[in-house]
């Protein structure tokens, strides 16, 4: 899909901006991963969305090989790109692994939340300052303490 697009300055939450049209008509979702292809150059990145705009990154390095300069406007073109994206470990470091097993990376799944073999708690934590706050009395409340300044006393005894 082509589209004309105008090419921002190299600063945060810039880049090439995508109609909404356009991400829409690719049909990979908000984010879809895509092939770039300006002035010949082509690049794989994602859909980012930033400030309600649908955006594309654009690194200096990829600046420079499509010839862009800030404040033109170049015609992009963008397909979804269907391969998963897989990282090809480099050659040295696949001889260092096989020279020396005992450096290889766990073969177990590392725990996460969603895992099976994990128990996380069942209910989130609760805000100190919250129950504090909803308590009748909260100055005995040790979570306020120390932004209230010190503890009242009354009859001699302080309260904790």
């Amino acid at each position: 899909m082509k589209f004309r697009a105008e090419v921002e300055p190299a600063e945060r939450m810039k880049g090439l901006e995508v109609p909404p049209e356009v991400v829409d008509a690719l049909g990979g979702g908000k984010r879809p991963p895509v092939i770039i292809t300006v002035n010949g150059h082509s690049w794989k990145s994602r859909v980012a969305i930033m400030r309600g705009r649908f955006l594309l990154g654009l690194s200096n390095a990829n600046r420079r090989g499509g010839g862009l300069v800030t404040g033109e406007e170049v015609e992009v073109e963008l397909e979804l790109d269907a391969e998963p994206r897989v990282t090809a470990e480099p050659a040295d470091f696949t001889r260092a692994l096989d020279a020396d097993p005992a450096a290889a990376p766990p073969t177990t799944a590392w725990l996460t939340p969603t895992s099976d073999s994990t128990s996380w708690p069942s209910r989130p934590r609760r805000n100190p300052r919250r129950a504090c706050a909803a308590s009748s009395r909260p100055w005995r409340c040790s979570a306020t303490r120390s932004a209230r300044g010190p503890e009242p006393e009354a009859d001699g005894i302080r309260y904790r």
